[in-house]
């Protein structure tokens, strides 16, 4: 299976090569779409790369490890919004918590965490959330000592509201209520 579609992705990505040589037209400077758009095109089709897009990042996001566990909710809110509560463990007494609401875009989640100035633009891949490598100092009040949340990141573990909304924090508490 992985040869099938290592051969489909090469055949891919030489078809698109191929294709590079632009109109008069497109020299002339009518609109065109970039030339590597074909290939994640054929991706998508071929089920190769998800569409992160056409996912709904609503469920559970948890990554279990020496110091604890991380742990992301996505469930629907009220009036149509998505809400969120996160996680993340770094060792004894060390920790960040926060909730708040979310948006998204392209495959970006925009993180607003509520009661604190933080706004993290995260990466979105349908099966992961990344927080970026550095955040703003205002999000630095989440976390308990040197807690940090820069470069945290969440690997889906269900796609269900329910399970999302059932998960329990690591103290026992409700994530995601």
């Amino acid at each position: 299976m992985a040869r099938r579609r290592w051969a489909l992705l090469s055949i891919l990505w030489l078809t698109a090569a191929c294709g590079t040589n632009e109109s008069s037209d497109t020299q002339a400077g009518s609109s065109s779409a970039p030339a590597g758009s074909a290939l994640e095109q054929a991706a998508l089709d071929a089920g190769v790369v998800a569409d992160v897009e056409a996912l709904s990042p609503v469920g559970l996001y948890r990554k279990r490890h020496e110091a604890g566990r991380d742990s992301l909710c996505i469930v629907n809110g009220k009036d149509g919004t998505l809400d969120f509560a996160l996680e993340a463990v770094f060792g004894e007494n060390m920790e960040c918590h926060g909730r708040g609401t979310l948006r998204v875009s392209g495959d970006k989640l925009i993180m607003n965490f509520a009661r604190s100035a933080c706004l993290v633009v995260a990466s979105y891949e349908g099966d992961r959330v990344a927080l970026p490598g550095a955040l703003d100092v205002e999000c630095n009040a989440l976390c308990t000592r040197r807690g940090s949340l820069e470069g945290v990141s969440f690997p889906r573990v269900s796609r269900e509201e329910n399970v999302a909304r059932s998960a329990r924090m690591n103290k026992g508490g409700v994530l995601c209520p």
